[in-house]
């Protein structure tokens, strides 16, 4: 069962050239220290958390037809839930174009997902250089390489994306991810907010500078 964790009703930043809701899911399978997204993310803040029905969304998404073009599908991790594809079919029968913001950490489901025409763009997130994954998440990287092929070979629009985090991220580890993803649509930057994080010491950090990202943009 799909547990929606939130709602955003509008949003034009979310997916680019359209005007979107956002549905954020509850439940992932990553801890990264940084997010900000604990109540989306840790069971017990999970728990605290009002939800939302499937019906009580569709029920909304039937009266925005004709107004919104698109719903992202973003969480925690989206991939985790075995029902996506049955989910996004209920999205997908209003007509509406659906973007899925992902870890990159299920490739099986992403494969699925694309395969049946299910998803109009991915954004996947890039936590750290090929060689760092282990030791910043713990986790294996086949699985995010994995997505990252699946994506590179689809006919599907996406991009990759990494939340530039001081004390985890240098400007090294950024030309290295770049270096990775040779060959790739698009790479964005985001800069850390210091808001409520997982691990509460990073909302004691100042985010690089501007004119820093811009130096690593370079």
């Amino acid at each position: 069962m799909i547990e929606i964790g939130g709602l955003q009703k509008t949003t034009l930043i979310d997916y680019p050239g359209r005007l979107a809701a956002t549905v954020f899911l509850s439940g992932c399978n990553l801890r990264c220290p940084w997010c900000y997204a604990p109540h989306l993310v840790l069971p017990e803040e999970i728990k605290k958390q009002p939800k939302l029905s499937e019906k009580g969304l569709l029920g909304f998404l039937k009266e925005r037809k004709g107004l919104l073009e698109g719903v992202v599908i973003c969480g925690g991790e989206p991939t985790i839930n075995q029902d996506l594809p049955e989910f996004i079919k209920k999205i997908k029968y209003l007509k509406f174009l659906v973007k899925l913001d992902t870890n990159g950490s299920s490739p099986e489901m992403l494969k699925n997902l694309i395969g049946q025409k299910l998803i109009d763009y991915v954004a996947m997130d890039i936590k750290a250089p090929k060689e760092r994954y282990q030791e910043v998440l713990g986790i294996d990287v086949k699985n995010i390489e994995e997505s990252m092929q699946i994506l590179k070979e689809s006919k599907i629009d996406y991009e990759f994306r990494t939340t530039i985090v001081p004390t985890v991220h240098t400007k090294e580890d950024i030309i290295a991810i770049a270096k990775w993803l040779n060959g790739s649509k698009r790479y964005y930057l985001q800069n850390f907010r210091p808001e409520k994080t997982i691990d509460p010491k990073f909302e004691k950090l100042r985010p690089y500078p501007d004119k820093e990202l811009l130096e690593m943009q370079k």
